[in-house]
């Protein structure tokens, strides 16, 4: 039994965890206060439920006078709604996607009839607006529109006091929101306007909710602004709070009643939201268990299994046919020059900082750090905003519109660019084909495992019909047998691509068989742009050198070989110009391992110690460090390991023939 217990708490360790969290006493210097807190928050509510007359609930609720005032505060309440909605959400996206002077004095103005007393915000509403205001003789005069002592003058009332609300919980859910969705969305050719209503506002749908429900409750108790401004004045302007008012003085039971109903109205609107409105996480419930790494029997799909080489009904992927070579030239941060054909695939690689994804936003006009005066084929597209460049976007995470099916998400690029709907789902469903995920169509991209999501994202790429396809590390989040799959698919479509693609990659066999060209980036600028065969023998970069397996060692040529940067000196064959800077290249297999000093023709040897034992395919690679040169990879047998007993931390010495090392000159 005790067996069988420690199992559960150990699957349910997070669970158990919390329990004992939340069993944790308080100080009771903490305590004592919080408990008068609640008290002091919960005894005004237990007295208004206490001295409800709950017999004649009914007949003060049903009142003549209450009847009409409800019904006016669900009028004035609903207007104030729709006015919060249609000049809030601007303003909460405003404050949350664009930077300008006197932002923090604009949300100051959002926040300020919060905490400005409600009437006080009347008078400065009679003074604004009023028949001697500020805009109230114009309004009147032009319009012949009265605001004091009139219904629309509750609804602005109303609508002052309770705006904030939406702004402040839009603002915050906008906020959460990562932009990469609006711009995948923007660089699928959907304009700023298509963006905010088909991705922006369903993604923060919850915020806007949460928010436009407590706008309507705060309208719908709206007392002090509206007095003030309104007046108080039976079937025009007395909402129900003024209504509870009137009744204390004469039916204080009645105004219990009344006020019974407004609280209970307020709860529920809380109680609904459970947090969501100051930020708090909602649990939801998990997501269906992604769909296995494997293609579909036949038959499993009523529109066919997938066939990687033909559309839906036997139909070929649409291709726009058009041949689109481009050029580029890239100032600021990156400092760079592109041309290519079309056809052209060119892997973009460097260590992090390089500006790989400084040039990609560059060539999709969105980012200040780079700018690029880009052409494809005939056009000139430098001035147009990013959704007119016809380049599209893959970021690495896919950013699949989460509210939208895979077929959905495939054809919103071609529903941005005007194609009818029943032909922008035609071709999205041969995308889909093409790439083996038909049969995952109806899915949203929470039933999809990470090698779905990728094909499904390089669908919607490929069918809104870009003349440059951007590519950011498509495949760095999938496992090995997932990743080869689907670079051959992109190899496959990629063969017969009109356009020009970059492939931002860290993964040497990604760049070697997918490109054809490799473009190393260092602080910016191009430091080698050449095919993977000669990138492969002759890296000019450290770093790719070694994102390649092999040991590269900076240095400056000498009269008997190299002085290495780090340290030591280095015989080589060849023979460079004195004082030449070069990247000595030593292949790991070039490397011999020895347990004692070896002898013969080596002229290049170390002693070290073996710091890191990893296997590579059916070989190993031994990482030995030396104070008398730079961290040297070796690549041996495990046989060849076994018999000179590496483990880490051994003592070993190294060498490596003079023939054996490539130099690259600088």
């Amino acid at each position: 039994m005790s067996r069988l217990r420690s199992r559960a708490d150990t699957r349910s360790g997070t669970r158990v965890r919390t329990r004992t969290r939340a069993r944790t006493r308080p100080p009771l210097a903490l305590a004592l206060p919080a408990l008068l807190a609640v008290a002091f928050l919960l005894l005004p509510l237990v007295g208004i439920l206490v001295r409800t007359q709950w017999g004649e609930l009914g007949d003060h609720l049903t009142s003549p006078g209450v009847v009409e005032a409800l019904k006016l505060s669900l009028l004035v309440s609903l207007w104030a709604l729709a006015l919060s909605l249609l000049l809030g959400v601007p303003l909460a996206w405003l404050l949350a996607r664009v930077e300008f002077k006197g932002k923090a004095l604009v949300r100051s103005l959002v926040l300020l009839p919060m905490v400005l007393p409600p009437t006080v915000g009347g008078v400065a509403l009679l003074l604004g607006f009023g028949r001697r205001g500020l805009l109230g003789p114009w309004l009147e005069g032009t319009f012949g529109i009265t605001l004091p002592f009139h219904t629309s003058g509750a609804v602005v009332a109303a609508t002052f006091v309770a705006m904030p609300f939406l702004v402040i919980s839009l603002e915050g859910a906008l906020g959460g929101l990562r932009q990469r969705y609006e711009e995948t969305a923007a660089s699928l050719g959907a304009s700023p306007v298509r963006v905010f209503f088909t991705v922006t506002l369903p993604m923060v749908a919850p915020g806007l909710i949460a928010g436009a429900a407590l706008t309507w409750a705060r309208a719908l108790g709206e007392f002090g602004a509206t007095i003030t401004f309104a007046g108080n004045l039976p079937g025009t302007t007395q909402t129900l709070p003024l209504q509870v008012y009137l009744l204390l003085q004469d039916k204080p039971e009645a105004a219990t009643s009344v006020s019974l109903l407004l609280l209970a109205i307020a709860m529920g609107v809380l109680i609904a939201l459970r947090g969501r409105w100051t930020g708090t996480p909602v649990a939801r419930e998990a997501a269906p268990a992604p769909v296995p790494e494997e293609p579909p029997t036949e038959g499993a799909h009523t529109a066919g299994s997938a066939r990687p080489t033909t559309g839906v009904g036997g139909v070929a992927p649409p291709h726009d046919g058009g041949r689109w070579p481009l050029h580029a030239t890239v100032t600021g941060f990156n400092e760079l020059t592109l041309d290519a054909e079309p056809g052209t695939t060119i892997a973009v690689v460097g260590e992090n900082g390089a500006g790989k994804t400084t040039l990609l936003r560059a060539l999709l006009g969105l980012t200040p750090r780079a700018h690029a005066e880009l052409r494809l084929g005939d056009t000139d597209v430098t001035a147009l905003p990013p959704h007119e460049r016809q380049v599209a976007w893959v970021p690495q995470d896919g950013a699949l519109f989460p509210h939208l099916t895979a077929v959905a998400n495939t054809a919103y690029g071609l529903r941005a660019r005007g194609v009818p709907r029943a032909q922008a789902r035609r071709e999205a469903l041969a995308w889909l084909d093409r790439l083996g995920v038909l049969h995952l169509a109806d899915r949203r991209p929470a039933q999809l495992s990470g090698g779905q999501a990728q094909r499904v994202a390089l669908a919607r790429a490929l069918a809104a019909r870009p003349r440059l396809l951007l590519l950011d590390e498509p495949l760095a989040a999938l496992d090995q047998t997932t990743r080869a799959r689907v670079r051959h698919t992109l190899r496959t479509h990629l063969a017969g691509f009109g356009g020009v693609c970059l492939i931002v990659t860290h993964d040497p066999v990604e760049a070697v068989s997918l490109a054809d060209r490799v473009l190393v980036l260092a602080d910016g600028r191009a430091l080698q742009d050449a095919p993977p065969a000669e990138v492969t023998r002759h890296p000019r970069s450290p770093w790719v050198a070694r994102m390649l397996g092999r040991n590269a060692w900076p240095g400056t040529a000498s009269a008997d070989g190299l002085t290495l940067a780090a340290g030591g000196r280095l015989v080589v064959a060849e023979a460079l110009p004195e004082g030449a800077k070069a990247l000595a290249i030593i292949a790991p297999e070039a490397v011999s391992v020895y347990t004692d000093r070896p002898g013969g023709s080596p002229r290049n040897v170390w002693p070290g110690t073996v710091r890191e034992i990893t296997a590579v395919g059916s070989r190993l690679r031994v990482l030995v460090a030396s104070d008398t040169a730079p961290d040297l990879v070796a690549e041996i047998t495990p046989d060849a390991a076994a018999e000179l007993g590496l483990v880490d931390g051994a003592s070993v010495w190294t060498s490596v023939k003079a023939t054996e090392v490539t130099l690259v000159r600088l």
